[in-house]
């Protein structure tokens, strides 16, 4: 058994996948990396079975037609065999330093054949063109350092929470899980990040920066024309988490595990609706009161919460007047926290 498998979902990404799996491949023999290339039309395939020739007991290659993001994941986890797993988007990459501080602790579990269901490390959003970056880390929220479990953890600050870029899963936990990511939709990595979280009974943090994402690509989906333009899969998206997990039980459990997850579908509720403020039209407005009325239909205890005691109440504002207010604490927030 390999010790982290590391799968890379990756269309068209000739300009920057070189990038991506150079900063993996130091991680050595206990590291297995699945470049899964989704149907590309350009010369990502050439390049992934260059790399798994170059390194044959490291790298291995999937081709496959194109089924989106999810489609991917799914492919990589399903030919996994490291204790944990990580997914690295193919224009991103992983700091050194920290990557090898994160397989030295893996290592050690592994001998030990032990370990905790879920690793969480700092992640970079990097702006290259503009040479800026900005860090999110977890410090305030884990124990550093050390086993704990959810009854431990502290607040989350409003731009902190827990996203694919920071989570590392063991391999059985997203297996219980069975987190099956739908193809051809984009925004599925909320999913990932959220539905296998009940079955996680230790967290364990390290304060390393160590995935680096890579912001400004104009086509990229967290830019806000592109998320404006694919606002049905961000809805569609927000309701499959919603629907996916039953608040009440893992409330019983994980009390605070239960009020993070609320949260996170709150940002998700907040997302969604702010960007059919933006898009403006009669259409946009009808699909804004129809979220919200899904959302009440299908679960009134968590509606009241989102609408009453959530960041995504002040999304649901009557009038004019309110959604000034909403459109301007968005603009606000994003030169605050610098994301796109």
């Amino acid at each position: 058994m390999k010790h982290l498998t590391i799968t890379v979902p990756c269309f068209n990404s000739e300009a920057y996948l070189e990038r991506c799996v150079d900063s993996l491949v130091v991680g050595g023999e206990h590291v297995e990396i699945i470049i899964v290339n989704d149907g590309s039309t350009d010369r990502t395939g050439e390049i992934a079975d260059r790399y798994a020739r170059q390194f044959p007991d490291l790298v291995t290659v999937v081709h496959k037609q194109n089924g989106g993001h999810g489609s991917g994941v799914n492919a990589g986890l399903a030919r996994a065999t490291g204790m944990y797993f990580k997914v690295v988007d193919s224009d991103d990459w992983l700091e050194e330093d920290a990557y090898r501080a994160l397989l030295r602790k893996i290592e050690r579990w592994c001998g030990e054949c032990v370990g905790p269901d879920l690793l969480v490390c700092d992640y970079t959003y990097n702006h290259l063109e503009e040479g800026t970056k900005k860090t999110i880390h977890y410090k305030n929220v884990f124990p550093q350092d050390q086993v704990c479990t959810w009854d431990e953890i502290g607040l989350f600050h409003p731009a902190q929470y827990l996203v694919m870029h920071a989570l590392i899963y063991r391999t059985d936990i997203l297996r219980k899980s069975r987190v099956i990511l739908p193809e051809h939709t984009f925004y599925v990595d909320n999913l990932f990040a959220y539905c296998p979280l009940p079955y996680v009974e230790t967290l364990y943090y390290m304060h390393h920066n160590l995935y680096q994402y890579y912001l400004g690509r104009d086509d990229q989906s967290v830019n806000e024309k592109v998320l404006i333009s694919r606002i049905d899969q961000q809805i569609k998206v927000t309701k499959m988490v919603a629907e996916s997990v039953d608040l009440q039980e893992v409330k019983r459990r994980y009390p605070k595990l239960a009020n993070y997850m609320c949260r996170n579908i709150s940002i998700m509720m907040a997302i969604s609706s702010i960007h059919l403020l933006l898009k403006g039209d009669e259409q946009a407005r009808s699909r804004h009161c129809q979220l919200w009325a899904d959302i009440k239909k299908s679960d009134p205890k968590l509606y009241y919460r989102l609408r009453y005691t959530k960041l995504s109440g002040f999304t649901n504002l009557p009038g004019k007047l309110g959604k000034l207010a909403t459109v301007g604490g968005y603009r606000l927030a994003r030169k605050i926290y610098q994301f796109q």
